[in-house]
């Protein structure tokens, strides 16, 4: 992530956390990973929560159209990372690995598989578009075992 993009998002991160104190027994109750594809968790109105690529992801996905299966972790866990000694919420971990194993489900792959990978892209987003400011990871889970199952 470049330096300006820390930078926007840290203080969105500390204008968020000015108007909502999040505390660590939150994330048991919050829920911050949202799915989209067959199961879709948001909509449009969520832009906040999800971050523009999230909503409109799961705007789509719940009108019917095309959209691989996938889950956008909320803006929540950047607020929460800051207010809480940066750390993540525990709940968190267990969220992402549920996440993953409905994809797999969904595509019948297997993330770090040798047969049958599933590979994975990660934007980082936020509420307002920044065109070439976000990263973006492609094919996440490439590695030396998965390269034989794609061979």
């Amino acid at each position: 992530m470049s330096k300006t993009t820390k930078a926007v998002v840290k203080k969105q991160a500390k204008t968020k956390a000015s108007t909502t104190k999040r505390t660590a027994n939150k994330s048991a109750s919050t829920n911050f990973v949202y799915a989209f594809g067959k199961k879709t968790d948001g909509n449009a109105t969520m832009r906040d929560l999800l971050g523009g690529k999230g909503a409109n992801l799961a705007e789509m996905a719940s009108i019917g159209l095309p959209v691989p299966p996938g889950f956008t972790i909320s803006t929540e866990v950047c607020g929460y990372y800051y207010d809480n000694g940066k750390t993540y919420p525990a709940s968190l971990s267990k969220s992402v690995l549920k996440a993953i194993k409905q994809i797999e489900s969904q595509l019948g792959k297997s993330f770090g598989g040798r047969s049958n990978p599933l590979l994975v892209s990660v934007r980082s987003g936020a509420r307002d578009s920044m065109p070439g400011m976000m990263d973006t990871i492609l094919n996440l889970g490439l590695n030396d075992v998965t390269v034989e199952g794609l061979a």
